[in-house]
């Protein structure tokens, strides 16, 4: 970008120095103060969130309305004890309190560490022994698994339920009734501890994910370049808000850019349901997970209104071409795939002042030195397969995680040399773009050959008996290890031998022969992650079991 750019691309919003590629991190940043209090003082009618439920339900939260929210639960919350530092795990829905908590915990330096719902009694008695959390806040669906959960931590003061509490339980409504509504945020500095998000490895319990306050605008990127966001946008996201994903877009980025959030708080999701919404509330921006577009694209589009609808982005793996051809003929518009992590904000993508190539990754975000490199670090060449990885010498880049807490060796373990080793695989084209291959630990490697699965389970997809593909390594007496696709397949159609075959001979016939899957199983469901991921590790780790 040259400097005549960075001036075009300087922005007076809330939450905005004038940041470029090498600004300077100012010593203090709070996003409560910096973003939902500006707006709240200077434009104090301007919408926030527009929600809406399963039972018809509307609210439209103005940004006066949310600081005051925030500040009145930051006075009960203290009130009750915590303090600066302090981590609170954040269990809830699309409820508006889930919007409520996350700026009230910013705006008084607590640590906020978001999960999903669908987290077992043990899954949160890890996460809050792990963190030392003081305080629980959840939604009413979570009160019977969190009965017994101080009595099993030491460091939990108090569990807050939103809704009908229990036993010794705190009710939302009621520590808010008389709290002041008048807590300043914290002056926090830019490198103090501000969220923690647990990621699933390979091995082991998942990591604590921590990223420091400067991270919220580090989102400006994402909400500028990917997202194309401005102060007259509202912006749909779908990602659970247990997921990093919710604070890309869901939080931080909207209101940095001065766009409104919308919410569809449901109990479960419809695509034919969520299709009706975009012209029903002038959605106009929306990102969503693979998974999501599959399904919409497996509905009759041909009658969709898609009201003022402009932008499409996807995130959380890569969107196979077929699925963006369909959208694309429906719509008009592209679903330009993004490319980050939860320890990250945008990396790269297919930004819309760019020619995208559908099923690629797009290129490097403004700020970011992408590259592809070997072992030893050094920068790959066209075509050649590497380690997806971030320049952070001299500057890192604003953005990046601060550490997996209590795991130097893992965090140490994560840099190479001058480079932030993402853990994908990709290669890159002669026009700069990126493609992803696979996780580096989802290459298939069969007599010799190095087989990434996305590109199988693309080719599968592109029949029309397959709904969802998973392919992973199955162990092989003679090649080694083989390709193996979990299918998931349309309504009606009928598993069987034949089948197989056929969609054997057709991945022979769109891609290289010898990347075909040999072997083929029909499941109902495939094994994801809470943010729509497949996991194929769990696939893989089952078919290399029951081989022994």
């Amino acid at each position: 970008m040259s400097s005549d750019d960075m001036k075009n691309n300087e922005h007076t919003l809330p939450g905005e120095a004038s940041i470029s590629v090498h600004a300077s991190v100012p010593e203090y940043y709070n996003f409560a103060a910096e973003v939902v209090d500006k707006f709240a003082r200077e434009q104090p009618e301007k919408t926030a969130i527009v929600w809406v439920d399963d039972e018809g339900r509307e609210e439209i939260i103005s940004f006066s309305k949310l600081s005051i929210e925030s500040q009145r639960l930051a006075s009960a919350l203290q009130m009750q004890g915590l303090k600066r530092g302090d981590t609170v795990i954040i269990l809830m829905g699309r409820q508006l309190e889930w919007w409520y908590t996350m700026t009230a915990c910013l705006r008084m330096g607590l640590v906020a560490s978001p999960g999903t719902t669908q987290l077992s009694e043990k899954d949160i008695a890890y996460r809050v022994d792990a963190t030392e959390a003081a305080c629980l806040i959840a939604d009413s669906s979570q009160a019977n698994k969190l009965s017994s959960m101080k009595e099993q931590c030491n460091s939990l003061q108090h569990i807050v339920i939103v809704g009908d509490a229990q036993g010794d339980m705190l009710a939302y409504q009621e520590i808010i009734n008389n709290a002041s509504a008048d807590f300043p945020a914290i002056k926090t500095e830019s490198d103090e501890d501000a969220l923690c998000y647990f990621t699933s490895g390979t091995t082991g319990y998942p990591k604590m994910c921590i990223h420091n306050h400067i991270y919220a605008r580090a989102h400006n990127s994402t909400g500028q370049h990917w997202l194309d966001l401005s102060d007259n946008d509202l912006h749909w996201n779908l990602s659970d808000t247990g997921w990093a994903k919710a604070a890309w877009s869901s939080y931080f980025a909207p209101w940095l850019r001065g766009a409104a959030i919308f919410v569809h708080h449901t109990s479960g999701f419809s695509a034919e349901q969520s299709l009706a919404l975009f012209a029903r509330y002038d959605i106009t921006t929306f990102c969503a997970a693979p998974t999501v577009y599959r399904m919409f694209v497996q509905c009759d589009l041909s009658d969709t209104n898609f009201g003022k609808l402009r932008h499409c982005v996807g995130a959380g793996e890569p969107l196979n071409a077929e699925v963006i051809d369909v959208w694309n003929r429906a719509t008009g518009i592209t679903i330009r795939d993004g490319y980050g992590q939860t320890e990250s904000v945008i990396l790269c993508g297919n930004t819309p002042n760019m020619q995208p190539k559908p099923g690629s990754m797009g290129k490097p975000i403004p700020g970011i030195d992408l590259a592809v490199i070997d072992k030893e670090g050094n920068r790959l060449g066209v075509g050649e397969e590497g380690d997806i990885a971030v320049c952070v010498k001299p500057i890192a880049p604003l953005g990046l995680f601060k550490e997996y807490k209590g795991l130097p060796e893992k965090t140490a373990a994560c840099f190479r040399g001058d480079w932030y080793i993402t853990g994908d695989r990709a290669t890159l084209d002669e026009d700069g773009y990126f493609w992803f291959v696979s996780r580096a630990d989802d290459v298939i490697l069969s007599s010799g050959y190095r087989i990434g699965p996305f590109e199988v389970e693309s080719a599968l997809l592109e029949h029309a008996a397959v709904i969802e593909s998973a392919v992973t390594s199955s162990p092989d007496a003679e090649r080694g290890e083989v390709v193996k696709a979990f299918i998931v397949l349309a309504e009606g159609v009928s598993p069987d031998e034949e089948l197989k075959l056929n969609l054997q001979n057709h991945v022979k016939t769109v891609t290289a022969p010898y990347k075909y899957p040999r072997k083929i199983e029909f499941v109902d469901q495939l094994p994801k992650t809470v943010s729509g991921k497949i996991r194929r590790v769990e696939l893989r780790e089952k078919e290399w079991a029951n081989a022994n």
